[in-house]
Parts: C-alpha cells; sequence; structure tokens
C-alpha cells in the first residue's frame, strides 16, 4: 500500500470562542473502514452563539463513541441533544467525571426548561434523553490505557482543572502503519488546591504527538494575575457592606469557600454570616465532602464557620436583611441561578459588592455589567436600573493555564508533529499560536475552529480543507 493509502484522521471544531466546545474527530483506514468520534459536546453560552445550540453539523447516528474531558456545561451541556439527534455509542470519562456528569445534567435541563418557557419554544431536549445519556457513561481510571476497538486506544491523564477532569490521549493503529497519537487538552491547569496533579507519564512524553490545546488565557501570562478578592471582601465588609460572589457550582464554590474559611483566622470576623445560594452547588460540596472524588483528605474540611445553605424559602429573609454578609451564589457568570435574584437586588446600592470569580463570556451578565461604568443605567434580569454597587473581577482562581504555563506544558514534549490551538476567543487563539510557533520545537501550529479542518497522519499536518458549516 503506497503513501496515499496511510490511516488519516480529520479533525474540526464545531466552536469558534470558549464555549459550545465539541470536537469531531474521523478516521480513515487503508481498508476504507471509517471510525467516527467526538471529544465534548458542549453549550454555548455566549448570545451572539445561541443558535448553534440547536444544530449538529453532523450526522450523531453515524458516531460510534464520545470522550468528556470534564463537566462543566460548556463541554457536557449538549451531549442529550446528540443523543436525540441519535447517538448511541459508549461515553467514554472518569469515573469521578461520570459521578457528577448525572447531576449536571440534570441541573442543565432545568436550567433550559426554564429558559425554553420564557422564550416559548421547545426545550434543547428532555428528561428522557438525559437520562439515556447517562446511561451511556462508561468510568474509566487515570493513566489506564483502554481499548476502545481494535485501532483505538484510550488514556485518560491527570489535570488540574477540575475534580474529574483529564486530558485524553487517542492511539490510533493499523497493521504496517504507525501510530496517530492525538492529546486533547480540554480546559487545563497545572494544578489544583483540592487534589494532586500528577506529571504526564514519560512513555507520552517520547511519543509522535499532535495536540489540541485551549487557548482560553493564550493572551495572559501567570505573572499578570492580581489578587484582589480578599483585599475587595475586606473592604466591603468593613464598611458595613454585604458581598456578592458569583460562583461556578463546581470547583470555584468550594475554592471560595475555602478562601473564606482561611480569611477566618485572621482577616475576616466568625460571626459575619456567610451563605451559599445554588441548589447544584450545594450538591457539589456535599459530594466533595462525603463522597471525596479524588478530594485530598485534608482538603475534605474546607467549611468557613457561620455558613448557611440557603434554599428558596429562605432566601427573601436573606435579601430583606440590612446587615453585612457574605453570599455565594451560582451561576458563575451571573446569568442563570439566584444570581439573577441577588444581582438585580444589590446592583443599585451603594454599600454593596459584587465580586466575580471567573471567567465571564460575552453576552453575559457578567459581561454586562464589566462593560457598564459606574452610575450608568443597565439592564439587570429585565429591569432598568442604575449600576451604583461596586462590581469587581478577579482571575486568581482560574481553574485555566495562563499562556506561560501552557508553554511550559507543550515543551516537555520530545517530538510535537502539530499543535490545533482551540477553545478560545478568536484573537487569543491567534496570539496563542503566535506564541507557540516562535517559543515551542513543533513541525506545525493550527487555529481549529468551524471554516475549516484539519487532516493529519502519523507524520503531522497532511492539509486543510474547508468546511461547509454555518
Amino acid at each position: 500500500m503506497g503513501r496515499n493509502c496511510r490511516p488519516y484522521v480529520d479533525i474540526m471544531a464545531m466552536h469558534e470562542g470558549v464555549t459550545g466546545s465539541c470536537v469531531p474527530v474521523i478516521v480513515k483506514f487503508p481498508d476504507r473502514e471509517t471510525i467516527r468520534f467526538v471529544v465534548d459536546c458542549g453549550l454555548f453560552q455566549e448570545e451572539e452563539y445561541d443558535k448553534l445550540n440547536y444544530t449538529l453539523p453532523f450526522n450523531a447516528e453515524n458516531f460510534d463513541f464520545c470522550l468528556i474531558t470534564h463537566v462543566h456545561v460548556d463541554h457536557i451541556g449538549r451531549l442529550p441533544f446528540m443523543v436525540q439527534k441519535g447517538f448511541r455509542g459508549p461515553i467514554y470519562a472518569t469515573e469521578t467525571t461520570c459521578k457528577l456528569l448525572p447531576i449536571a445534567l440534570d441541573d442543565s435541563l432545568k436550567v433550559l426548561t426554564s429558559v425554553s418557557k420564557r422564550k416559548n419554544v421547545k426545550s434543547l431536549y428532555t428528561e428522557t434523553n438525559v437520562n439515556d445519556t447517562t446511561s451511556m457513561l462508561n468510568p474509566c481510571n487515570f493513566n489506564e490505557t483502554i481499548e476502545v476497538n481494535e485501532n483505538v486506544k484510550i488514556t485518560f491523564l491527570d489535570n488540574g482543572h477540575l475534580a474529574g477532569a483529564a486530558l485524553i490521549l487517542v492511539q490510533i493503529t493499523y497493521p504496517e502503519y504507525e501510530d496517530i497519537n492525538l492529546l486533547f487538552t480540554g480546559d487545563y491547569n497545572n494544578k489544583n488546591m483540592f487534589f494532586n496533579v500528577n506529571p504526564i507519564p514519560d512513555w507520552i512524553l517520547d511519543l509522535p504527538l499532535i495536540i489540541i490545546q485551549e487557548s482560553t488565557y493564550g493572551d495572559m501570562e501567570s505573572t499578570e494575575v492580581q489578587k484582589c478578592f480578599r483585599r475587595n471582601i475586606k473592604e466591603c465588609i468593613s464598611n458595613g457592606g454585604t458581598v456578592i460572589a458569583p460562583v461556578f457550582s463546581l470547583g470555584r464554590s468550594q475554592e471560595i469557600l475555602y478562601e473564606l474559611k482561611m480569611m477566618q483566622e485572621h482577616e475576616l470576623d466568625v460571626k459575619i454570616p456567610i451563605y451559599l445560594d445554588g441548589k447544584l452547588a450545594i450538591k457539589y460540596t456535599n459530594l466533595y465532602i462525603k463522597d471525596g472524588l479524588d478530594i485530598k483528605k485534608e482538603m475534605r474540611d474546607f467549611l468557613p464557620q457561620n455558613l448557611t445553605f440557603v434554599d428558596k424559602a429562605s432566601r427573601r429573609g436573606i435579601l430583606e436583611d440590612v446587615n453585612r454578609k457574605i453570599i455565594l451564589t451560582t451561576s458563575g457568570m451571573g446569568s442563570y441561578g439566584p444570581a439573577q435574584t441577588y444581582i438585580p437586588e444589590y446592583i443599585s446600592r451603594k454599600n454593596a459588592l459584587i465580586q466575580f470569580t471567573g471567567y465571564t463570556a460575552e453576552g453575559t451578565m457578567g459581561s454586562r455589567l464589566k462593560n457598564a461604568k459606574f452610575g450608568d443605567m443597565v439592564e439587570v434580569g429585565g429591569l432598568i436600573t442604575r449600576k451604583i454597587a461596586d462590581v469587581e473581577y478577579t482571575t486568581e482562581y482560574s481553574a485555566h493555564a495562563k499562556a506561560d504555563e501552557m508553554i511550559e506544558f507543550l515543551k516537555q514534549f520530545n517530538n510535537l508533529k502539530l499543535v490545533l490551538v482551540n477553545h478560545g476567543e478568536p484573537e487569543v487563539k491567534n496570539t496563542f499560536a503566535m506564541r507557540i510557533a516562535d517559543e515551542v520545537k513543533t513541525k506545525k501550529v493550527g487555529l481549529l475552529g468551524r471554516e475549516y479542518f484539519f487532516r493529519v497522519n502519523s507524520f503531522g499536518l497532511e492539509k486543510t480543507l474547508s468546511t461547509k458549516f454555518k
């Protein structure tokens, strides 16, 4: 068989920005057999891409299996939609991700159902679709190589982004040909306060690799991160104010609770009431404590004193309480969950601080408030009000590695054939790709997006082709 017959892989992306992660992969073999799989199938959270949630530009029935990097909604939020469209293959994820994913999808269904009722449109998927999705889960251990079929092996590797998050190595084999090795980073971080992040095994470092690399903070250095959370909290509380801190349910909620516990040792009066509002965040917090989820034993006692879990019945009393307090509330970008109640209530209060603790995508409430100046009239929860409260943002708790950390991650591999930059705002992806080409020893660097796909083989890049996606 000649060179033209060698196995090849087509890799494409369904997303341009940092949400809606979905990477279809099509493998072609010399005997004309085809294997199709998808890495993640997430929900678009930016307003400009919302219409993309209702389409899949590929035939889900034809896909053989799915790989999940972690349980954030922008990576798993459309799995039931893909199942609704005919996908029936196994879904592979780490054991921890498999524990968390049914909870995440149940919550996603509630949110989408509520939104669809307000918009008077059909919900993206149903409870049956969610149940069918969770029945397809196949839990996997870290660092254990699994044979999906005779031509594909997968290995889940440690990733500090989130409990259960993984880098995923996919090895494609065919007799008489070199393997094609693909490493998907998903959202990547090199550390996590709740668990140890083991290094990449040596045997992988020497493989000829094609890496699909996220780039969320591809234009920021780790040294640029400004720590302001503690200072802002202390200042607001010392002035008798109330802090509203939007948090992501998984990971960020628990990190901020631990941060407040640490503050209580020297900087924060333990008499200050602290509230956590958000059913999903509370569920995950209890799992951190009771189940472990690979959490270090010494980190399971992370709750601050004077903490109260909030439900719908107790929320009104908290809103009416004029005393100083700290409220952690979902969602992290402010557009969903109890944050929709707290932010409209406090945005026009002089003695309030709304402290965002993570990334806010374009079109979300967090992004809109960031763009508004003090004193501007803003639309919040359907109401027009004046922005009087302090609104602050911090990246110090970001679960994503910064550009310099991602460069160091790439430099550890000894035989990089190609790096495809993925999951970032278009300008950021371009900036980071330029830096990789300049600083990392790799044959090629590409920008993964909806406009074109990359055909690769064991030698690296074969060619790029245009897509027909709209």
